[in-house]
């Protein structure tokens, strides 16, 4: 296949501290400045690879910018004139050539690509970067899984130049699976120096130091202070991105990220919370970016392996106290999509994020409650990721008066958003506020992740339950094979399931928020939710 056949029929295949700039942009220095970029978030990386144990989502950038893909998803541009990437369209990166046959799909690779050291980029190196994948564990292996990809045998290195992924059953995931950011390219001779017995896939070495051959390398790391990119000048996958250096400074303050951003000393402001995103619109100063987040959304998240929660009308109470509109008044400042109020728990169709028929009803939790034996209430533990205390804290204060109503008395317990991974993985917080979002864009894939028992990750509920697996199994299997019909059927049952069982209370599909000066354009919206610099340019 060449590349104009591929580009055209892919997608058929088928998700600190507040100083300011001027101590980094001298008037001395135009050309420099131009050339360089200060973006400020509120949170930064734990871990500089995304195959590490417990890396948090600023880690997820550090891979995608420094690490090539075979494939990557296209672009296209939405309707207020911004960029998305493109769900169902896909075009070659570290892959000059690539063809699909009935049961594989085979690469060719570009010849003079090379890793930041200057190593040629081989097929070897792909086939111990894909086998690394699928062996380190955790949340990379699983979501290889999810397209399917789960052996090393499966992966193999035809030749220096040739690389093939044989596929175990047909699966329309895998292809925009390997379009993400896990299975990215690593430098295997130079891991390998770094491995160990206890460590045989270096991950002590990456998770401190970049080892690929992508469009920016990372040159310095203070942890929760600063990240320092410089271009790689040698880089072939793609045109070479305009900005030579980039800054970025983690700011704790949401005020200090502000004045920073209205005195001109910084470049980007990620993440904003929704009450900055509201009032610096409306001041028009800057340029606002905001887009819904694919398949994503906030929710309420019960532990139904244990007493209380394991009583699904306790569920159901907790489900009709929440304040949904206040939430969204309150936290969001309206500026999130509302997965609440609609006309039954037993959907429909298959649109997706889609709302419940749950709402704010005391009169029916106080009711549900005494049904479960549970009238006089209880104590339990609320849970929040403190990285995110600008949305989770008002949603914890209210619910915390909500449940307050029905005899549910909450102690709020706020996890450092360093460590609220790893105690997301542990299962044992009783109740919680979380958000999760799907890479790949299909209600399966959502559901894979975060109801199917088979899959320990995300499913922070410890959910299980056969008819929602075969539910989750099927619509996979209909959506490979193509047959609509039962593809439709199984994607209502499970939504519907999930909605009546009630392991997570869907609150609202959030927005990500950037503000930007307004001689910088290139930005697009990921489905990793951060930034791509190599498209950024500062005019």
């Amino acid at each position: 296949m060449k590349r104009r056949d591929f580009l055209q029929s892919a997608g058929a295949v088928a998700a600190a501290s507040a100083v300011s700039a001027p101590a980094v942009f001298s008037p001395a220095k135009a050309q420099s400045r131009k050339e360089t970029l200060l973006l400020v978030s509120e949170n930064g990386p734990n871990n500089l690879d995304i195959h590490g144990v417990g890396t948090n989502r600023p880690g997820y950038e550090v891979s995608w910018n420094c690490y090539d893909r075979l494939i990557v998803n296209d672009k296209k541009k939405l309707a207020d004139g911004t960029l998305s990437y493109d769900r169902d369209k896909f075009k070659l990166e570290l892959a000059d050539d690539m063809v699909t046959g009935d049961m594989n799909v085979t690469f060719k690779l570009k010849k003079n690509a090379k890793f930041h050291d200057g190593t040629p980029i081989t097929a070897k190196d792909v086939k111990w970067s894909f086998d690394r994948a699928v062996g380190a564990g955790g949340f990379p292996t699983v979501q290889m899984k999810a397209g399917s990809m789960v052996k090393p045998e499966q992966f193999v290195a035809v030749d220096d130049y040739t690389f093939r992924v044989d596929f175990l059953n047909k699966d329309r995931l895998t292809i925009p699976d390997i379009a993400t950011i896990v299975p990215s390219i690593y430098n295997s001779g130079l891991l390998k120096k770094h491995a160990t017995e206890k460590d045989p896939w270096a991950l002590e070495y990456t998770k401190n130091n970049t080892a690929g051959g992508g469009a920016f390398k990372v040159t310095s790391w203070k942890p929760g202070t600063e990240v320092i990119y410089e271009r790689n000048d040698a880089w072939v996958s793609g045109p070479l991105p305009s900005l030579k250096k980039i800054i970025w400074r983690i700011v704790p303050s949401s005020g200090n990220r502000r004045a920073l951003m209205e005195r001109g000393d910084a470049d980007i402001s990620f993440d904003l919370p929704s009450k900055d995103t509201a009032e610096m619109k409306k001041e028009g100063k800057l340029a606002i970016i905001a887009n819904p987040i694919t398949n994503g959304m906030y929710s309420v998240e019960l532990n139904v392996k244990n007493p209380p929660f394991n009583n699904e009308k306790v569920r159901q109470a907790v489900a009709y106290a929440l304040p949904y509109q206040k939430i969204m008044d309150a936290a969001m400042f309206g500026l999130a999509i509302p997965l609440f109020g609609g006309a039954s728990n037993t959907v429909t169709n298959t649109d997706w994020p889609a709302k419940t028929g749950y709402t704010t009803d005391i009169a029916k939790a106080k009711a549900l409650m005494a049904e479960a034996g549970a009238a006089n209430g209880f104590e339990t533990t609320l849970s929040f990721d403190l990285g995110t205390a600008d949305i989770c804290e008002p949603i914890a204060v209210l619910v915390q008066e909500s449940l307050a109503q029905i005899g549910i008395k909450t102690t709020i317990n706020k996890v450092p958003g360093s460590n609220w991974r790893s105690e997301m993985a542990k299962k044992s917080m009783p109740l919680m506020i979380n958000f999760f979002s799907g890479w790949l864009d299909y209600p399966e894939y959502f559901f894979f992740w975060c109801y199917s028992g088979q899959n320990a990750i995300f499913n922070t509920p410890s959910y299980q339950d056969k008819e929602m697996d075969a539910f989750i199994d099927g619509a996979r299997a209909a959506a490979a094979t193509g047959d609509k019909a039962k593809y439709e059927k199984d994607v209502i049952g499970f939504i519907s399931k999930a909605y009546n069982d009630v392991p997570r209370v869907p609150l609202f599909q959030p927005m990500l928020n950037l503000a930007t000066q307004k001689n910088i354009s290139g930005y697009c919206y990921w489905f990793h939710r951060q930034v791509d610099y190599r498209s950024l340019v500062k005019a």
